[in-house]
């Protein structure tokens, strides 16, 4: 398999958003007119290497994706229909990759729906790192000191080694029937990862940093996406 190969990317949007808080789910709110998922789709539709995008969506999501998103589909054409995610995040990626049905080898990228601005050269970075592992995430350095905490007493316990600490994002990359594979391993064991690279350690595989972005924010809270309709103003 070559590295021109396209690439199919799955954009995780079956969330809830009870962290944001609010009405809708945090993909659907307005960012500078748009969706934020509608950002999100079009960041990846724009990167050519990218052929197929398939957007995997709440099973009471429906109703939202129609009103929001579905009239917006026709400027996004390499988006597919959205296919029904799961109870978890691992659920809504492993049904999203069984709907891709790919060739074993081929490429499949895992995108969160809150992330909505996967530049292009992040974008780069991750496509010419498949010559060196099939499986690859985004992440940043830390870049400030990091401690590790008692929960229940808010106590400090140790001080980690700074260098040893990446921020882990999204687009990740894997060879499509090593990741299935791993979904399919994990559902057996009952193992849940916090992502798809933790199914990989999880599994063995050696995971590719590549050097993310610190504006591939994730729209948690709602300063963040504060913060992203700031940036898109100022970018205008």
């Amino acid at each position: 398999m070559t590295l021109d190969t396209p690439i199919a990317m799955i954009v995780v949007a079956a969330g809830s958003g009870q962290r944001f808080g609010g009405p809708l789910p945090k993909q659907y709110l307005d960012l500078a007119g748009q969706p934020v998922l509608f950002h999100t789709l079009k960041a990846l539709h724009d990167f050519p290497e990218i052929k197929t995008i398939l957007p995997v969506i709440a099973a009471d999501g429906d109703p939202l994706w129609n009103r929001w998103m579905a009239p917006r589909m026709a400027t996004l054409p390499r988006v597919a229909s959205p296919v029904t995610g799961g109870a978890t995040r691992q659920e809504s990626v492993w049904k999203g990759l069984l709907a891709l049905n790919l060739p074993q080898d081929a490429w499949v990228g895992i995108h969160d729906a809150a992330r909505p601005f996967p530049g292009k050269k992040l974008l780069e970075r991750l496509m010419a790192g498949r010559s060196t592992s099939t499986a690859l995430i985004a992440a940043l350095p830390a870049a400030d000191t990091v401690k590790r905490v008692d929960p229940q007493r808010g106590i400090i316990l140790e001080t980690l080694e700074r260098t040893q600490i990446w921020l882990a994002q999204t687009p990740q990359l894997f060879h499509y029937g090593q990741i299935l594979d791993l979904h399919n391993r994990a559902r057996t064991s009952g193992f849940n990862g916090t992502d798809d690279a933790s199914l990989a350690e999880w599994g063995g595989i050696a995971v590719k940093i590549v050097l993310g972005d610190s504006h591939n924010i994730k729209i948690t809270q709602p300063q963040d996406l504060e913060w992203a309709r700031t940036w898109l103003e100022e970018k205008q």
